[in-house]
């Protein structure tokens, strides 16, 4: 079988940041990485459920929602694919994302879509643990700019 591009990426050589992973017609993948692959600290299940959560419901409430495709997170617990309609122009991909993970770090309350009837595993969220990872990559992102968004060869 042929290898999938996103394998093809060399993933000792990619940092933390966001990164445009694939382009497909007029959808955009964005690759968000928040923690260094292979490095031994990846998001926990919790913090990365509870981020899905309200990363999904911040873009998807956006002025961007009706081009927001999916927000879900990688397998390897290292970060989400975010995926646009091309009609969304890199800078604002940039400050969705930026502005999504405020939205997370600020966030207060019951987690939207948290209960048992509303969620396939209701009871694993970590909130203090997305908000760390938020705030964590709202430093990495702080400077981000679209000559960023190309993976380093």
């Amino acid at each position: 079988m042929k290898t999938i591009s996103s394998f093809t990426v060399n993933h000792d050589k990619l940092k933390k940041g966001m990164y445009i992973s694939r382009i497909d017609g007029d959808a955009v993948t964005y690759d968000i990485r928040m923690k260094t692959p292979n490095g031994g600290d990846y998001l926990s299940n919790g913090a990365l459920h509870t981020f899905e959560h309200l990363f999904a419901t911040y873009a998807r409430n956006s002025e961007f929602s009706d081009r927001v495709i999916y927000v879900g997170p990688m397998g390897c617990r290292t970060g989400f694919y975010l995926l646009l309609r091309d009609t969304v122009s890199a800078e604002d991909a940039i400050r969705l994302v930026r502005e999504s993970f405020a939205f997370i770090v600020e966030f207060e309350g019951e987690i939207p879509g948290s209960k048992r009837i509303e969620c396939g595993n209701y009871l694993e969220h970590d909130l203090d643990g997305a908000k760390k990872t938020a705030a964590d990559m709202l430093d990495v992102l702080k400077n981000w700019s679209v000559t960023k968004l190309e993976y380093q060869k």
